[in-house]
């Protein structure tokens, strides 16, 4: 009562202090709408946040090319959504305009628009932050943290999400195929080859490297100078891939090299289990064991790596599947029992290797649904519970606690830029539409719906000059840190930055600082260390999961009217593809999708847009006279989507 008295008898003052004087009281300002400043994705939800906005307070959306209003609303809770809205241009833009707060950066709305932005740079930027190109000239004494990808180590697991990266929409990166390596193949298989032959040139490699923060190793063992254990985890999902479309690239001697690596090393490397304690924390915010860190394993990391080693056995002859089938579904099981979604060091503490809990949890259910442990699914919705309890605010942000939105004084790179891969992973399995528009409002908070109002990368000259920037984003993160140990300034793609606590809900307008790393000091600074290898990797999960199950194929008739599930051998049919492949606005572009014959026999077969911007991708195909069944698949490692076809 006293505190309050007080502050009546200050407020008192100030109100006959500014009468005395003439002066108006200040007025609280006003702000602009914050979008995705790139735009949204057709069919999906849309949400803008304008701050101080009033209930009721009517919203607009306006067409910048005709000047016409398309869509009008009122804000709630700070919020305006036009998820109905989905026009049928690609190419214009739009603005929001809010009564009293103006108007927003344009945006697109289009379809697939985040793949189309995103897919590609979510690779570059592995392709540029590795610590040498050449592997005959690698210098791991030279590199911070030891490599593969500078400022990391082989905790880094890129491997793993590059595979599925690729996996997820394989036709796609066939439009990217001159930076690195063999130039008649796409650069992401290039880059997914460089990995393996790095992992098993340093397979038990222990040092020394660059400065890092720690070292690893289990308390009262020897300490390691490197964290080889985890190359075993970038072949194990090489391993997995090269049955499935790397044989056309790895030669089958370096094949059977990396998969007698796993072999004779798994156990050994403790692959097969959940891995607690590992990593001695120097940093600050990390000191000492911890259970789990974003510079160690985490709950799921084993599930990956098990169950890439699952796949891989069991097409082999003298493969033992069951083997690491069995390890998957303990290292599965220990996540149901043992994960506390209220323990921090299971959640937020760890940053950026969070996303792998609940996306190697909803992988298994991807890939081997029938062989998941009993609980999985249902541990995963009570996950989508927890999440929807701590985003239920306007910033749909995942808050830390009942009084604190973020951590105070370190970046949150491993939240919100991973939680939506995570979400749209879960949300597409659990049939959860509410938890995947969550997921979408992840994608806007990266994109600038943040209390910066920025994306949250860098946009310096360099970076657009290279490529290496997103199109459509006005406004980048205010601060860099480009000459850290990382020297990310020249990655293309690198992310720089989130709000801190004190910048919740609202920030004040910020200082753009370049070359500094102000971590400590707050105010107008927007703080930013600089991007890492493991933050990177949780946005290009979330670019990953984004499409999961929103590709499908279609078969019909040559004339492309009626839809077909048999049809009599020698009969031409038309094959539909609906995928995230419309990469130019302004031709039709061009994928493939995979025919297998009952005899095994597998081809590609071409696929054509029906125009552009359709996002529809067809071909005819005459069946083969001999056939008595052919399988129409696109993707692999559970996000394919497939159509059988059998013969009358």
């Amino acid at each position: 009562m006293k505190k309050i008295s007080t502050c009546v008898l200050l407020l008192s003052l100030l109100v006959s202090i500014l009468g005395a004087t003439g002066q108006e009281p200040v007025k609280a300002p006003v702000y602009k709408p914050f979008v995705n400043q790139a735009g949204y994705n057709l069919g999906e939800s849309k949400r803008f946040v304008c701050y101080g906005a009033k209930d009721g307070t009517p919203f607009k959306i306006i067409n910048t090319k005709t000047s016409q209003q398309v869509f009008e609303g009122k804000m709630l809770n700070n919020q305006g959504w036009f998820t109905e809205f989905n026009p049928v241009s690609s190419t214009d833009e739009y603005v929001v305009e809010v009564e009293g707060h103006g108007k927003s950066v344009p945006f697109w709305v289009a379809g697939h628009l985040l793949e189309k932005l995103s897919s590609k740079l979510a690779y570059d930027f592995f392709a540029d932050v590795r610590g040498y190109e050449d592997l005959d000239k690698y210098d791991m004494t030279k590199v911070y943290g030891g490599g593969p990808s500078r400022d990391g180590g082989g905790y880094g697991l890129e491997t793993t999400f590059e595979v599925l990266h690729y996996a997820s929409n394989p036709a796609l990166f066939d439009n990217w195929k001159t930076e690195l390596g063999d130039k008649n193949v796409a650069d992401l298989i290039d880059l997914i080859l460089w990995h393996a032959e790095f992992a098993y040139k340093y397979v038990d490699y222990n040092g020394p490297v660059g400065y890092r923060h720690g070292s690893l190793g289990y308390e009262g063992q020897p300490r390691m100078n490197y964290d080889f254990w985890n190359n075993l985890d970038h072949l194990a999902a090489v391993c997995a891939a090269y049955h499935l479309f790397l044989k056309p690239y790895l030669s089958e001697e370096k094949y059977r090299k990396y998969r007698k690596a796993c072999l004779d090393n798994w156990e050994k490397y403790d692959r097969h289990k959940v891995v607690r304690y590992w990593t001695y924390s120097g940093k600050w915010v990390d000191a000492g064991f911890q259970e789990f860190s974003e510079m160690g394993n985490a709950f799921g990391q084993s599930v990956f790596s098990n169950l890439f080693m699952y796949l891989c056995e069991k097409n082999e002859k003298d493969g033992n599947p069951a083997k690491f089938l069995k390890y998957a579904q303990e290292s599965a099981q220990d996540i149901i029992t043992n994960w506390d979604f209220n323990n921090p060091r299971h959640m937020w503490w760890i940053r950026n290797a969070e996303h792998i809990t609940p996306q190697a949890l909803a992988w298994f259910l991807m890939v081997a649904p029938d062989q998941a442990p009993a609980g999985t699914r249902e541990k995963l919705a009570a996950w989508a519970v927890h999440m929807k309890q701590k985003t239920a605010n306007f910033w749909k942000y995942r808050v830390h606690s009942e009084t604190e939105w973020a951590h105070p004084k370190t970046k949150e790179l491993g939240g919100a830029p991973a939680l939506g891969g995570s979400m749209f992973a879960v949300g597409q399995l659990l049939n959860d539409p509410e938890l995947r528009t969550i997921g979408w409002a992840q994608v806007d908070f990266v994109f600038g719906v943040n209390p910066v109002g920025t994306h949250l990368s860098n946009k310096s000259d360099e970076r657009v000059k290279i490529g290496g920037y997103w199109d459509g984003v006005e406004e980048g993160w205010p601060q860099a840190h480009p000459d850290g140990y990382g020297r990310l300034g020249l990655c293309r793609g690198t992310l720089d930055g989130t709000p801190l606590d004190n910048q919740f809900p609202i920030a004040p307008p910020m200082e753009k600082i370049v070359g500094e790393n102000n971590g400590q000091v707050f105010g107008k600074n927007a703080y930013a260390t600089e991007g890492w290898n493991v933050s990177n990797r949780g946005w290009l999960a979330t670019v990953t999961f984004a499409s999961f199950g929103t590709q499908h194929i279609r078969l019909l008739d040559e004339a492309a009217k009626n839809e077909m599930s048999s049809a009599k051998p020698g009969q031409t049919v038309t094959v539909e593809l609906n995928a995230a492949l419309n990469q130019d606005w302004n031709k039709a572009d061009k994928g493939w999708v995979e025919i297998t014959t009952d005899k095994g026999e597998v081809n590609k077969l071409e696929v054509v847009e029906t125009g552009m911007n359709t996002g529809i991708f067809t071909a005819r195909y005459q069946v083969p006279k001999n056939a008595k069944n052919i399988r129409v698949s696109y993707g692999y490692l559970g996000f394919n989507t497939n159509t059988t076809l059998s013969m009358k």
